[in-house]
């Protein structure tokens, strides 16, 4: 499954890319997608079968599930954890 992590900080966000190199997880850093918003603007694509809510940190803003080519649909949010 691919997601997009979308973070607070872009400390946040490369910090998360160093667990997820760790994890062995398929993980690359870009801008967020126009049609989500961001703090820091900078956002993770994982590719992730587990279950996602393990992955979750407090710098993550939301995570969102890739349903095809910019449609997403938010699995996580932390405003409303």
């Amino acid at each position: 499954m691919n997601y997009t992590v979308v973070f607070f900080t872009h400390s946040g966000a490369i910090k998360f890319e160093k667990k997820m190199i760790k994890m062995n997880i398929s993980c690359l850093l870009q801008p967020v997608p126009r049609k989500l918003s961001s703090s820091c603007g900078i956002c993770a694509r994982i590719m992730y079968e587990g279950n996602i809510k393990d992955l979750i940190e407090a710098e993550i803003e939301s995570i969102y599930k890739d349903i095809s080519k910019n449609q997403y649909e938010m699995t996580y949010d932390s405003h409303g954890a």
